[in-house]
């Protein structure tokens, strides 16, 4: 571990390696070196500053890394291999990695994530909230000027259980007191352990969707950022589990209109946003809104890169992304009851655990690359462990087979993304056309993951505006 007084040259080295293009971590995590004045420019607004940010990402390599800047844990070898095997892990991301390790917690209250003896009768009913930081960088340099408020709210996990969450909303300075719109954001992979939580991330200017949050908040309409369930707060956060995302992001949504001070209410319009898993989220709430939350004003919904087939998605997923089959592993098991002392040997029962520990980016770098054979008793791979036992939790995640309410949504993907295959986003498009909505599909050539999240941030913002206008968007239906 690294001692306080370590701290100021690694930071201060680390961060200025960081470019506005370095996007860390397996979902997109990014870090910044701008001043304070050029907060809200962070996000790409064009597609021409889109492709610059990727062209800049494509030009690092591993040269810099030494072990001065490399996390806990990785050796530089480690690190060097992520980088020169991966388009989507570069130098900057890994010297983002180990600059997180020295950090002070988020700002929020340890006491004020924990869940009272009682909670509200209705899901979506607020318990607490708290004054919270929004910060772009993980030194403190760039703090946000948007109003910043973390909440817990009632919700209700897949079991019918009760339980607190908790989300963040922003306020942008200029923003009306009465919000016209606002945007929900269900963010992208973060980790599974509680110190990975967003609103805890952005406190500390770790969290990487800080990039879309600043891009939305540049059109000065306030934003909620969900944890999802059990991030965070007291109990376990079951990754890519449909039910509970999509009740996660429908309840901070509702909740938010008694938020004090929040100037969301009822006729407020609302749109759901993601990528990665925040897409899949994004994707579930829409299935779930008739039903769970009828009285939310839905205007719009922005789904990216959503993995709609769990099952393929883990079964083709690359050793580059071993944590993300790490955390579904160890979240199936607490789903399912299994025992994985019964199928991994002590590397394996080491690994999840190392990996269920870490976020995004650690985990990313500490696994990228195993040999899920050489975790398992038998010698098989992991994703035959997910087959023979976790198959049926697996499809329970499927999505894309349900009715979505009647609202124009954006789906975007690039053809070149290595985790999610682009043909699942093709296809939900296809099959919300089918079903008789009003679909904007968007692919690009975004190298990978994440670039295609850059390439898309300017269409997106595109869509919301007109869509928030009442005016209609693009309708690709003729051509899906």
């Amino acid at each position: 571990m690294r001692t306080a007084r370590h701290r100021t040259l690694p930071h201060a080295r680390r961060i200025a390696m960081l470019s506005a293009a370095a996007v860390t971590g397996l979902t997109l995590a990014l870090g910044t070196v701008a001043a304070p004045a050029q907060a809200q420019s962070l996000a790409p607004q064009t597609d021409d500053e889109a492709k610059r940010m990727i062209k800049d990402r494509q030009a690092e390599d591993s040269s810099s890394l030494n072990k001065s800047n490399v996390p806990e844990g990785v050796s530089v070898e480690q690190a060097k291999e992520a980088v020169d095997k991966s388009d989507e892990i570069t130098a900057s991301d890994v010297e983002y990695a180990a600059a997180l390790e020295d950090l002070p917690d988020s700002g929020v209250p340890e006491e004020f994530y924990k869940t009272p003896e009682q909670l509200p009768t209705e899901n979506g009913g607020v318990v607490k909230q708290t004054p919270s930081k929004f910060y772009l960088d993980p030194v403190k340099l760039i703090e946000h000027s948007a109003k910043s408020t973390t909440y817990m709210y009632k919700t209700t996990d897949e079991k019918g259980t009760a339980r607190a969450a908790t989300a963040t909303l922003l306020t942008p300075e200029g923003a009306s007191e009465q919000a016209k719109d606002a945007v929900v954001i269900s963010p992208g992979t973060q980790g599974i352990a509680d110190k990975c939580a967003p609103s805890r991330q952005m406190g500390m200017g770790t969290e990487y969707e800080g990039v879309s949050v600043t891009s939305a908040l540049a059109a000065k309409r306030p934003v909620i950022v969900v944890d999802y369930l059990g991030l965070g707060t007291e109990g376990t956060h079951h990754y890519v589990n449909r039910v509970e995302e999509g009740r996660s992001v429908l309840d901070a949504a509702k909740a938010v209109q008694n938020v004090e001070g929040s100037g969301i209410n009822g006729d407020t319009k609302l749109q759901l946003r993601g990528y990665s898993q925040g897409g899949h989220a994004t994707t579930a709430a829409l299935e779930l809104a008739d039903d769970w939350a009828p009285g939310l004003n839905i205007a719009s919904a922005s789904a990216g890169a959503v993995p709609t087939d769990l099952y393929k998605t883990v079964t083709e997923m690359s050793s580059t992304y071993t944590a993300f089959l790490l955390y579904g592993v160890a979240s199936f098991a607490d789903q399912t009851d299994v025992d994985l002392s019964k199928y991994l040997n002590q590397k394996g029962l080491d690994a999840v655990e190392s990996a269920s520990n870490q976020c995004t980016l650690e985990a990313t770098l500490s696994h990228a690359f195993t040999d899920t054979t050489t975790l398992t008793k038998d010698g098989s791979p992991l994703q035959e462990l997910v087959e023979t036992e976790f198959r049926d939790v697996v499809d329970n995640q499927r999505l894309g087979r349900a009715e979505i309410p009647d609202i124009p949504v954006l789906v975007n993907h690039s053809r070149l993304d290595d985790i999610i295959p682009f043909e699942m986003g093709k296809e939900l498009a296809s099959t919300w056309c089918d079903a008789g909505n009003k679909v904007a599909f968007e692919d690009n050539l975004g190298p990978g993951h994440v670039g295609g999240y850059i390439a898309a941030l300017p269409r997106v913002e595109t869509f919301t505006n007109r869509t928030f206008a009442g005016k209609a968007p693009l309708d690709s239906c003729w051509r899906l």
